[in-house]
């Protein structure tokens, strides 16, 4: 909450825009609805508790940020979050993945976000750690004297020995630092890995989570075993070091942080919610099924304790951000009691040929900067004219307008498509310091036949 903690529902917006064009109505929403989780955390103890967050049903086709948005915003606050499809639970005859499941999926998220954090802190003195090992491989210490006997005679000589070893293991050391030693190869203990992989037995009646957690107290049960591996010195840091980290680390304090983490500060994105929905009116069939989800979702986002191998996590404060097509549906279709539960609703717009060519050029991810920076990994530079921009955008949305709308993922089948052929002929054809420029006739060239015939259209793009 750090991050958040300095930056304005207007600042929050703003970074948003370095990424997604347009929705402004959405990205206020979601804006508010991240400062009020800082807000939240405080205000007087007797009323934080009874401040539950106002979920978000996001309205629009594929493609049109709603994912994106939602990441985005997790990134930005350092939030674990995690992302389900809600059509996921009523595969296999409603008999798949457990609902709570997406929770499980959350905390394993904050738990990982935590230790990243804890390695940060302790990576400085893991680091010493790991060079005094290698030392020790390179140049043994000298062994102190343990005997009485003739230690008058021998104490000049162990002590020139001593200062000698001292000496050489400081050259060493600074080399070891430095990177001087990385290729040369050493031989270290590394641990071998635990095979505690067990099947399912019977008729398959233990969930997901227990399978899981029978299968870590197993390898915890397992005895540890090391075995000698010969590997570079700059193999041997990095395998070293994350023991080493691993060593320095409290799991229990992570668990703890990562529960409370994951509590106040998850993001939980279902999407496809529109695909469980169903008219009661239909009778039976898989709107039953769809039902049945809807009635397992509703205790998770009104606020229930899920189980997980780290600890009990309640869910009452975590922020649920729906979304969904609703081209078959509408959001009433929806049971009431979840439908009460996703307060704030927010329909994004329809991308324009405006809106594309945006896409292509403005966001800090812009695809146009992504094959940039591909190209460029070979030394070629390839330039985008501007009226080949516009050309692509035309083309995507005529796309999209004339077989079906996937939004601005429509740009990426476009731009593989114009872009293949010199994918494929750099480096042999198209070798270093060459310079490509993409024109609007090389853009109609290579998209106009396949535009122009609809069948191959739906079938390539």
């Amino acid at each position: 909450m750090e991050k958040i903690k300095n930056m304005t529902p207007q600042q929050i917006v703003n970074e948003l825009d370095k990424y997604i064009i347009g929705q402004g109505d959405a990205k206020r929403n979601v804006a508010i609805a991240l400062r009020n989780r800082w807000r939240r955390l405080n205000v007087q103890d007797e009323i934080k508790n009874e401040i539950i967050p106002n979920n978000i049903l996001m309205i629009g086709a594929t493609g049109v940020g709603k994912t994106e948005i939602a990441r985005r915003l997790a990134k930005l606050s350092d939030a674990p979050f995690t992302k389900v499809e809600a059509s996921k639970f009523t595969e296999v005859g409603y008999v798949g993945r457990d609902v709570e499941s997406m929770v499980r999926d959350l905390v394993e998220q904050s738990v990982n976000l935590v230790k990243t954090l804890k390695k940060e802190e302790v990576k400085l003195r893991a680091e010493e750690s790991v060079n005094k090992l290698i030392l020790d491989v390179l140049i043994p210490p000298v062994n102190k004297v343990q005997s009485n006997i003739n230690l008058s005679l021998e104490k000049n000589s162990n002590n020139d020995d001593k200062e000698i070893n001292e000496k050489t293991r400081d050259k060493f050391k600074e080399k070891i630092k430095s990177g001087e030693l990385d290729d040369r190869k050493i031989e270290i203990m590394v641990q071998k890995p635990s095979n505690s992989g067990i099947g399912m037995v019977g008729g398959g009646m233990m969930d997901e989570s227990s399978m899981i957690n029978l299968q870590d107290m197993i390898s915890n049960m397992m005895p540890k075993r090391n075995k000698k591996r010969k590997v570079t010195i700059g193999e041997a840091k990095k395998i070293l070091l994350e023991a080493e980290v691993s060593k320095l680390i409290d799991m229990d304090e992570v668990k703890e942080e990562a529960i409370e983490k994951a509590e106040n500060t998850g993001i939980i994105f279902i999407d496809e919610i529109d695909k469980i929905s169903g008219n009661s009116n239909k009778g039976g069939g898989p709107d039953v099924s769809r039902e049945g989800v809807q009635r397992d979702l509703l205790p998770i986002v009104e606020g229930t304790a899920v189980t997980t191998k780290y600890g009990v996590i309640k869910t009452d404060h975590i922020l649920f951000i729906a979304a969904g097509a609703f081209h078959l549906a509408k959001p009433s279709d929806l049971i009431p009691e979840l439908q009460g539960r996703f307060p704030i609703r927010v329909e994004l717009d329809t991308l324009t040929q405006e809106d594309f060519l945006k896409i292509l050029c403005e966001p800090k991810n812009s695809l146009t900067k992504q094959y940039k920076a591909l190209i460029k990994s070979e030394n070629v530079e390839i330039i985008f004219n501007e009226d080949a921009l516009e050309e692509i955008s035309h083309k995507a949305f005529v796309i999209n307008s004339e077989i079906e709308n996937i939004g601005a993922r429509r740009l990426h089948t476009v731009m593989s498509k114009l872009l293949n052929e010199i994918l494929f002929d750099i480096p042999e054809k198209i070798g270093p310091n060459a310079k490509i420029v993409i024109t609007k006739k090389m853009v109609g060239d290579k998209l106009n036949s396949i535009t122009e015939n609809k069948d191959l259209s739906e079938y390539i793009l």
